[in-house]
């Protein structure tokens, strides 16, 4: 089976065609449902990058470098979709967290362990303006009710503002 990629074509198996079609579907029904799900959702800080997405990411990713979390995880809608031949905005989902953290958090709540990572949603509009969005930690962990996840989240909540600081 080939795909158009630009002027050239990229082989790929049906194998590879089907996944890769089911992992852009996966990202066009998780946006879908959030935006359902959105209004009933805890509220999101949201910041309007002043770059555009490409240089939004490099800032970010410098920032989380030179903070005491690391990207641990990262899904690109973009990404996946030019593998289709399909191009569309920038669209990235980043996983935040750290060991010292998970320590914190699973000393406090096992439980609240389905909090981590805190996903960090960069988002290029048609018009290329990026926004930047993540729910506080303090937000995430306050329905656990222990107050050693507060103070985690406290120091978590600074640590995103610093991180997401950068590209205000």
């Amino acid at each position: 089976m080939m795909q158009k990629r630009g002027r050239r074509a990229l082989a790929c198996s049906p194998v590879t065609a089907v996944l890769a079609t089911a992992v852009l579907l996966a990202a066009v029904w998780i946006v879908a449902a959030g935006n359902a799900a959105l209004a009933q959702s805890p509220p999101f800080e949201r910041i309007t990058s002043r770059y555009d997405f490409k240089t939004t990411v490099q800032k970010l990713q410098a920032s989380v470098k030179a903070s005491q979390l690391n990207i641990v995880t990262r899904a690109s809608a973009q990404q996946g979709a030019a593998f289709l031949g399909v191009k569309i905005p920038g669209n990235q989902v980043w996983g935040l967290y750290a060991p010292r953290y998970a320590v914190r958090m699973l000393q406090a709540s096992v439980a609240a362990g389905f909090e981590a990572p805190i996903r960090l949603y960069l988002v290029e509009a048609p018009d290329g303006k990026v926004t930047v969005r993540y729910r506080k930690p303090s937000v995430l962990f306050k329905p656990y009710g222990h107050p050693d996840l507060d103070a985690m989240a406290a120091d978590l909540d600074r640590i995103f503002a610093e991180i997401v600081g950068v590209v205000r």
